[in-house]
């Protein structure tokens, strides 16, 4: 597979949506996974949210340029995925289906050059949606677009576009979304690579309704196996977060979340667990 290009459209403000996004949760999930030396991957997870929790147990199987994923949680719920690289030079094809939802099922293409990138999706029912996305460029500036088209009504449902600039220390990306109502541009610079220390800013506006979301955020790690991560927006959330690396591949992570705009409110928290012997 081509790693010199563009990459994918859904990659674009990729790393800034991490700091914001990845690991924050007000759920307490503890999770246990392994890895044979003959490709096989097992992991089970489970979470309470509220007086509701859920259990996900997945297997995955590696063979040579194959990788085949199930996953069964307690709703009796399977879904399955394969994936296979280089069945031609470049191209990478995946095929998901969830049971017992047998209209589920999906196949997909990813095509990389050097300098363009291309999927493409339809699902494998009656009225299937087909979904596709394009990027041209380089691997520090690219412009892309993506689509999804419904069959039976004859209409694009979605389309988005956006431009994405990409440096070693930081990038910036700007993506025109829900048909041109929305808009949303990040920035993300690495200001210290020994400590890991990250900053953050996303603007995102809907222009039906007038309304605006700033948000900031910062990721440094404090020691080798302490991370700290803390975000805030224009609205006085503030979520904060501490990973901390009890073993290779084990983490603890404890995080927050509060509305500094009415301190009366109880705070939420979250705890997760995930072991990996």
């Amino acid at each position: 597979m081509s790693s010199r290009g563009p990459g994918l459209f859904s990659d674009f403000g990729m790393k800034a949506s991490d700091v914001l996004t990845k690991d924050y949760s007000t759920e307490q999930k503890f999770s246990l996974s392994s890895e044979s030396d003959a490709g096989v991957a097992i992991a089970s997870s489970l979470a309470k949210k509220g007086g509701f929790s859920a259990g996900v147990v997945a297997a995955q199987y590696k063979y040579k340029k194959s990788t085949v994923d199930v996953k069964v949680d307690t709703e009796s719920s399977i879904a399955t995925s394969i994936t296979v690289t280089d069945i031609l030079p470049s191209m990478k094809t995946i095929a998901t289906c969830r049971f017992p939802d047998y209209n589920s099922g999906k196949i997909g293409v990813q095509y990389f050059h050097e300098h363009a990138s291309f999927t493409a999706a339809v699902d494998l029912n009656k009225s299937p949606n087909v979904d596709i996305s394009a990027t041209i460029g380089t691997p520090f500036i690219a412009f892309g677009t993506e689509a999804s088209y419904k069959v039976d009504s004859r209409s694009f449902t979605t389309y988005n576009a956006g431009v994405s600039l990409t440096k070693p220390n930081y990038g910036a990306s700007v993506i025109l979304a829900d048909k041109g109502d929305a808009v949303k541009a990040t920035y993300f610079h690495q200001w210290d690579q020994e400590k890991r220390g990250v900053a953050v800013a996303e603007i995102a506006r809907k222009f039906s309704t007038n309304v605006s979301i700033l948000t900031v955020g910062t990721s440094y790690a404090i020691d080798p196996h302490t991370l700290v991560k803390a975000k805030l927006n224009n609205h006085g959330n503030l979520d904060t977060l501490v990973q901390h690396e009890l073993a290779p591949k084990s983490f603890l992570i404890l995080s927050g979340s509060f509305d500094t705009l009415a301190m009366d409110k109880h705070p939420r928290f979250g705890l997760a667990l995930s072991l990996k012997p």
